[in-house]
C-alpha cells in the first residue's frame, strides 16, 4: 500500500490532473503565501474542494501550512525544487507576474 502511495505521490499526471488543483498552486505560486480564505476567494472554488486539494499539495510537499489559532496560512514551498520548477513553467507559460 504505501508503494502505491509513493509511486501515485511522483506522478505529474496526478498533480497536473486536476484544473482545480492548478488553479491553487498557481495562486500560491504567485502570492507565495496565504490564508485559506484568500485562496477560494481568488480560485472561486469551494471550501471542501480547496481543503481536499491542498492536503494532496501538503502530501507532494509542494505546500506548507502553517496554524495560528483557527487561522491556516498554507505557503509555496519554494526551497523544493519541484516547487521553484513549476513557478518558473508559470513565468515562461504565462509570461506573468
Amino acid at each position: 500500500m504505501i508503494l502505491n502511495t509513493q509511486l501515485k505521490k511522483d506522478l505529474i499526471e496526478d498533480l497536473l490532473g486536476s484544473r482545480a488543483r492548478v488553479k491553487i498552486l498557481k495562486v500560491l505560486a504567485i502570492n507565495e503565501e496565504l490564508t485559506i480564505s484568500l485562496i477560494i476567494k481568488q480560485t472561486k472554488l469551494n471550501y471542501n474542494s480547496v481543503s481536499k486539494h491542498l492536503d494532496y499539495l501538503k502530501f507532494v510537499d509542494l505546500v506548507q501550512e502553517k496554524k495560528f489559532g483557527r487561522i491556516r496560512i498554507f505557503r509555496f514551498k519554494l526551497e523544493n525544487l519541484k516547487a521553484r520548477s513549476f513557478k518558473n513553467f508559470i513565468k515562461l507559460w504565462e509570461g506573468r507576474y
